[in-house]
């Protein structure tokens, strides 16, 4: 049976500013970085989780046709492509005030929700992304 989730992939129209968001912005690590034929196979992950890497992919040929990249492509700018990232923090208002001071743009403060306080940004190509602290469950 399945064990693990071991890469998630969203789509990024410049691997270059990827990395320099995702790695120099957000904290991630650079595991991955190879030339794969006729497409470049980048794959971060977050410092002590090694096994949960993202993939940061351009649409293009191989993985879809020059047709279908265009159209994805249209769909990343819009922010209509469905890359969603989820991340945990021990404290929402430290890693927020982190980031802003790293230069992300931060549309929402953290907020009190039901399950934590959580807040939500989007990265240089309209991907979102939510970090949350997390209440615990009742015991």
């Amino acid at each position: 049976m399945l064990t693990a989730i071991t890469i998630s992939q969203i789509y990024v129209l410049d691997q270059d500013q990827a990395l320099d968001f995702y790695v120099g912005k957000l904290g991630f690590e650079v595991q991955t970085d190879v030339q794969f034929g006729p497409m470049r196979f980048l794959t971060v992950v977050l410092p002590g989780d090694p096994g949960h890497a993202v993939l940061l992919e351009k649409p293009a040929p191989p993985s879809v046709s020059e047709d279908i990249a265009g159209q994805v492509r249209d769909l990343v700018t819009k922010g209509a492509a469905g890359g969603h990232l989820f991340f945990s923090t021990d404290d929402a208002h430290k890693t927020h005030a982190e980031l802003k001071e790293r230069g992300v743009e931060l549309p929402e403060e953290p907020t009190v929700q039901p399950y934590g306080i959580d807040f939500g940004f989007r990265d240089p190509f309209g991907n979102h992304v939510r970090v949350a602290q997390l209440t615990p469950p009742p015991a």
